[in-house]
């Protein structure tokens, strides 16, 4: 794609985008009948033209006339068509003003309320398709808005935004969209979605205080219900004076905000005036009107921000981004920071944008992670990572034999020689099978893990170093974080979701061949059977005597060994030998069996424990970077 279009389609008044991939750095305002900001109105003429924007508000050859209607969406049939309607007008007028070329290489991002679900989002995305525009996407407002504040120069947010718990709150004309983003990920809140809440009321509310401040009162109401067209415009006339009044409020104190409009209808025009005081800007934010259910904006807008809190159960939002034409008001700032006293209030240059050019920066940025994606898969489609897994796997044979045979002589062969000397096992023979039960025991512990874990955290440091030098120039080429790919800076993240810690990524299960290695390798070389005994080497030293004697004179120390090993050897001989033999034999022993199990796991690493050790390591270690970039493409919604 080589240009990427961002359409939010408001309630009240919309705004579109465009993002050149080569040329822009960041997107551009594009124009709708000469004007940024334009209402989401469109009127069909006598002579069936189709008029957008503010023209449709009040053109007299208007035989149908339609506005506010994406509130009505998910409720009236109708809208669809509005919609429908609305957009075929927007998509000539890009065409006309030559905005969007025919047959271009482009996609549109279109917004939606986070509230609607996946199926509302298909009838939505469908309606654009048929009206004829390019391939389009429906991306989440809030998330949009959310991209757009990463993006801002003016912010300076970065994608550090992503890492901590954010609420977005997007106030637009009819309705007030609440989203809480925590790493990334949106998560449902009971507000989430669409509060019945706009600007829309408050512009209601000045309009009417005008309309009973008017000596022309009769007559403009008389007008008012005759002409919707004139209503409406005065209605669009109230929300930018609104909007003036309330980006300056200081000046305003002292001096007279106002607004006279000649309305032609009629044989003479008919002058009314807009005006709003302080007085007047109270009211807006505490009349209580029917709308409402006979509350307040503020009413309505502080309960909705405490809902928001009550659903929040994990973390509150260390920052909150507003977004939308109502955002500008200092109030609303004021009223977030009642609620969410630790978070900082946060909101852009231009937040009657801030979604619009998100959308575009969600179009480039998903362009970008589908070649990032596609590069990470050649890598782990080539040999790449299972080559750095083996040049380095006899690291992991020495750490962790290191690790686990002390461990293992403390907690499972001293108790058993103990056990044997106390008289609770019979014969010395019985130690092998009891000692390859109770290790096998031993290391599938939580405490044998842990052991465990060292040495292959330790490891896996320095396989993820290695594999950083082919990660680190994807992510430079595509404008990727280094670190989103660093799986050691994967391994130790707490704030996202997906948190892969090296005792799961690598669990003491999976690698099962160095478990049955080393219980087959200890047994052997602590018991009877595998060379070196535990306790019958040193029972010849200890039980001394004539019949012992006699004993090696007439079997041969083989076959008297054997006699022993065999025998209930009565209990109080037992006790002949101390504890701290049994002990100084274990220490004395250590090396001996590290030793042994180094040649028996170089003897025994042949291709198919290593290819098989390989595949496990490599497959995991595969599967976590296919994760961390799902984590990178959080912003896309």
């Amino acid at each position: 794609m080589e240009r990427f279009y961002g359409f939010d389609l408001g309630d009240a008044e919309s705004a579109i985008t465009r993002l050149d991939k080569t040329k822009d750095i960041e997107p551009q305002i594009l124009t709708i009948n000469e004007t940024k900001s334009f209402i989401t109105a469109y009127a069909l003429l006598k002579d069936g033209k189709l008029l957008i924007g503010e023209g449709a508000c009040y053109d007299p050859d208007a035989i149908k006339r339609k506005e506010r209607f994406k509130s009505r969406f998910l409720i009236d049939p109708e809208a669809a068509k509005d919609v429908k309607s609305f957009a075929s007008g927007v998509l000539g007028q890009l065409y006309l003003s030559g905005q969007l070329i025919q047959g271009e290489d482009c996609c549109f991002y279109i917004g939606c309320p986070a509230g609607w679900d996946r199926i509302a989002r298909e009838e939505y995305r469908s309606i654009f398709e048929k009206t004829g525009f390019p391939p389009a996407k429906i991306i989440s407002e809030s998330r949009a808005a959310l991209v757009s504040a990463c993006q801002s120069k003016h912010l300076q947010v970065g994608y550090d935004i992503l890492n901590k718990p954010v609420l977005v709150v997007d106030i637009g004309s009819s309705t007030t969209d609440f989203a809480y983003i925590m790493g990334g990920k949106e998560v449902q809140l009971k507000t989430g979605g669409e509060v019945f809440l706009g600007g829309g009321v408050m512009d209601e509310i000045l309009l009417e205080e005008s309309i009973k401040a008017s000596p022309n009162e009769k007559k403009v109401r008389k007008i008012f219900e005759e002409s919707e067209p004139w209503r409406s415009y005065c209605d669009f006339a109230a929300r930018r004076l609104k909007e003036k009044y309330f980006s300056d409020e200081d000046y305003w104190k002292d001096n007279v905000c106002s607004q006279s409009i000649s309305i032609h209808q009629g044989l003479l025009p008919t002058k009314f005036t807009l005006r709003i005081d302080e007085d007047i800007a109270d009211r807006l934010l505490n009349q209580k009107v029917e709308r409402l259910e006979d509350k307040s904006f503020k009413e309505v807008f502080m309960e909705s921000l405490n809902q928001a809190k009550e659903a929040i159960l994990d973390r509150q939002p260390e920052l909150i981004f507003l977004t939308g034409g109502v955002s500008k008001m200092p109030v609303i700032r004021k009223w977030c920071r009642e609620v969410f006293p630790d978070a900082v209030v946060i909101s852009s240059a231009q937040p009657e944008f801030s979604v619009a050019s998100g959308l575009s920066w969600c179009g480039k940025i998903d362009d970008e992670l589908a070649q990032f994606k596609e590069e990470i898969s050649r890598l782990i489609d080539s040999s790449t990572v299972e080559q750095i897994v083996e040049n380095h796997i006899s690291e992991l044979y020495h750490d962790a034999v290191e690790t686990m045979v002390g461990p293992i002589l403390e907690n499972v062969a001293l108790p058993i020689s103990e056990d044997w000397r106390n008289g609770t096992i019979e014969k010395l023979s019985d130690i092998d099978p009891i000692m390859q039960k109770q290790i096998d025991t031993y290391l599938h512990t939580d405490e044998a893990r842990a052991l465990l874990m060292k040495p292959v955290a330790k490891w896996l440091k320095g396989v993820a170093y290695e594999l950083e030098e082919y990660t680190m120039p994807i992510c430079v080429r595509h404008n990727v974080p280094y670190s989103s790919l660093s799986l050691n800076s994967f391994l130790s993240m707490s704030d996202i979701e997906i948190n892969v810690e090296a005792k799961n990524l690598f669990a003491v299960e999976e690698i099962t061949w160095l478990i049955d290695a080393t219980i087959s390798i200890v047994v052997g070389l602590l018991c009877g059977g595998g060379g070196v005994a535990l306790i019958a080497n040193g029972l010849p030293g200890i039980i001394a005597g004539a019949v012992v004697s006699l004993l090696i004179l007439a079997l041969g120390k083989d076959k008297m060994q054997e006699m022993l090993l065999n025998s209930n050897i009565p209990t109080p001989v037992r006790k002949v030998i101390p504890k701290s033999y049994l002990k100084a034999r274990l220490d004395s022993i250590s090396q001996q069996v590290k030793d042994n199990l180094y040649e028996k796991l170089e003897q025994e690493k042949n291709e198919e424990i290593s290819e098989r050790l390989v595949k496990e390591i490599s497959g995991q270690i595969e599967s976590c970077l296919m994760k961390m970039a799902e984590v990178v493409e959080i912003p896309l919604g």
